[in-house]
């Protein structure tokens, strides 16, 4: 049986639903002997009647629609967590994970036969041309019921064309062109049309902001609703902000050099000649891209979104938490004000990453649960800032050269147990590396108090095994809940929705694509607004008193080297870096960078302190930018071409 229909069961709906799906996918499979790829043919008519006979059926059938949504807050089921370079863990695995695919593609193992976190085929039960279908069965169906009120019907048809748009987005981003899906068809459909065609990259592209257009479409009283006020039930749900977000990091994303101007995929034709990558550089793309992230920016702003600050009153903190929290609870806090769009898939939506990520805290308690192995090597410790806001190559204060020498720490240094005795890496940084990052000597607060991690060997935080430890040392406090308490025999982890967009991201999403279509004074701001949260300077503050380079923001090129550097801080352990050193044609100088930790089985503090090497990626150019294509696809449908390098 093909790879869809194996993955029904895995669906988190409802048995009714399921039993929908099945029925569906079977008479998919039967027409699939003679007509193959992607099964787009229609469903069973008796079984669609009763589906849309009337509302109750139908909002079923609207949330079977959000099911196929990929569960992007897990640690094993999106591949920006653990694909790429910004966290490592101990290998080979042989507990403590769901899939192992997300590490085996970091490790260069990528493969077209079987490939590993195949959405379009599958992966996870989450097969994504089948969602692209079922929202076309629910905007062909939705005008036979007929107990549906007007402004519902209207609401529900535009959250079904942006989940179509987001499914179709995100199979472009990790694998290019793609087909479009925009009707399912007929069941006489003769075989030619079945085997479909890639389409050229700009024609995806403008497909998917046109069907997110028309779902945003209205003012705050018609279709998706500005912002969710029924919080107990539809929270989650799509709004015309989040709508308006996804659209402004798909024109981002294809302004980007992986789109715009890219020559490496000249080549990349489908087999009637059509070429599906523009090699010519368009600015007009940075424009279009600037537009759409102003426009969300203004619908957040209407709908009262802002970036979060931490509330003192809730608990009596010094000045240095309480900005630590405003970078922590930003993504921890649940449904804070910063939150564009949190996806709720899985039920318990961060309840694994957050085990995945904390480790030991308490001396007097153990708890296997707490795995501590999603570790963040040493080049992401030294990618935040110094205090002064620059980056510590740059800051003419700090010794960078010495980075490595052991130092000890007084009741003066942020973050470091004093007395304690750690590397230079590790002072005079700014609050985000405090906040997302925890090390051996450092502090780890949580609302039933202030922990210390001691991690080297035998120790609680450390290796005392095979398994339950960081493999470099570090670990991501950035992504646990301040909420979560455990003992030696229980666990509560308060579960937050997994912020697929918040206000932050958004805004140096815009000073991007402001500082790449000529108005680079006016990305500044975007970027103060988001450091001053953060409890730094202005740019302009800080490079003319502290870098070695106090011109650099200056010039389109320096202040594009600092927004992403901004970019890959702020956004650092949620899942962006994976895409953006792809779409910024960066990775393969950055991912193929060896990974390094520290020396995690010594007992004393001056040979724990030392650099080990753990990996030496390689990322191929231009293979690995894009998923392969499995050679079963390409069987079936002799149409579809493979992406290059497979």
């Amino acid at each position: 049986m093909h790879s869809l229909y194996r993955c029904l069961p895995l669906l988190k709906i409802s048995a009714y639903q399921r039993s929908v799906l099945l029925l569906c996918l079977l008479m998919a499979m039967a027409a699939s002997c003679r007509k193959g790829y992607l099964d787009i043919v229609p469903d069973n008519v008796a079984t669609l009647d009763h589906a849309f006979s009337n509302r109750m059926e139908a909002e079923k059938y609207l949330f079977t629609c959000y099911a196929y949504l990929p569960q992007e807050g897990h640690p094993d089921k999106n591949p920006a967590f653990s694909g790429g370079d910004e966290a490592w863990t101990y290998w080979p695995m042989i507990e403590d994970f769901f899939y192992r695919d997300p590490y085996h593609i970091a490790r260069g193992e990528q493969n077209r036969a079987n490939p590993y976190m195949n959405y379009w085929d599958g992966y996870d039960g989450k097969p994504l041309w089948q969602g692209i279908r079922a929202c076309n069965i629910f905007l062909e169906s939705i005008d036979k019921v007929a107990d549906l009120q007007p402004y519902e019907k209207v609401r529900w048809v535009a959250e079904v064309k942006f989940l179509k748009a987001y499914f179709h987005w995100y199979l472009f981003r990790m694998y290019g062109p793609i087909p479009v899906m925009d009707t399912n068809l007929p069941i006489d459909a003769p075989p030619a049309a079945v085997k479909v065609y890639r389409q050229p990259v700009d024609s995806v592209v403008n497909y998917i902001a046109g069907l997110i257009d028309e779902a945003a479409a209205g003012d705050a009283n018609t279709g998706l609703p500005l912002k969710i006020t029924s919080a107990a039930t539809e929270l989650g749900r799509i709004t015309k902000v989040a709508a308006l977000a996804i659209k402004a990091r798909l024109l981002v994303t294809a302004a980007s050099p992986l789109f715009n101007g890219n020559n490496d995929f000249s080549g990349l034709k489908n087999n009637n000649g059509e070429v599906l990558f523009n090699p010519q550089y368009d600015a007009g793309k940075w424009t279009r891209a600037r537009d759409a992230c102003k426009a969300a920016i203004d619908a957040a702003a209407a709908a009262g979104l802002r970036l979060y600050y931490f509330n003192p009153s809730i608990i009596d903190v010094d000045h240095a938490t309480r900005i630590e929290m405003n970078i922590r609870n930003a993504v921890c806090e649940k449904w804070n004000s910063e939150l564009i769009w949190g996806l709720t898939t899985g039920g318990d939506p961060t309840f694994w990453l957050q085990t995945y990520a904390c480790p030991q805290l308490d001396p007097n308690q153990f708890n296997i649960n707490l795995k501590g192995k999603l570790a963040p090597p040493m080049k992401m410790a030294e990618l935040f800032y110094t205090k002064n806001g620059v980056p510590i190559e740059e800051d003419k204060t700090w010794d960078y050269t010495n980075r490595f020498h052991l130092r000890t720490a007084t009741a003066m240094d942020t973050g470091i147990q004093e007395g304690y005795r750690t590397v230079g890496l590790h002072f005079e940084r700014e609050p985000r590396f405090y906040a997302d990052m925890a090390f051996d000597g450092s502090r780890w607060f949580m609302r039933n108090g202030n922990y210390n991690i001691q991690s080297k060997l035998g120790e609680y935080s450390g290796k005392k095994q095979s398994r339950l430890y960081s493999v470099t040392g570090y670990y991501t406090k950035k992504i646990v809940n301040w909420n979560l308490v455990y003992s030696n025999t229980s666990l509560q982890v308060e579960s937050y929705p997994w912020p697929v967009m918040r206000l932050s991201d958004l805004y140096l999403l815009y000073a991007e694509a402001l500082n790449e279509s000529g108005s680079s004074a006016a990305a500044l701001p975007y970027l103060n607004q988001i450091r001053a949260r953060a409890g730094l300077p202005a740019v302009e503050e800080s490079w003319p008193a502290y870098s070695t380079r106090p011109s650099k923001y200056q010039s389109v090129e320096g202040l594009r080297e600092i927004i992403r550097q901004e970019r890959a801080i702020e956004m650092a352990f949620e899942g962006s870096r994976f895409w953006d050193l792809r779409r910024w044609k960066t990775a393969p100088q950055v991912l193929s960078t060896a990974v390094y930790g520290w020396d995690i089985l010594q007992e004393n503090t001056d040979d724990y302190n030392r650099r080990v090497l753990l990996y030496n990626p390689r990322f191929i150019a231009p293979r690995d930018y894009f998923w392969p294509i499995r050679e079963y696809n390409l069987q079936i449908n002799p149409n579809l071409v493979q992406n290059p390098g497979w």
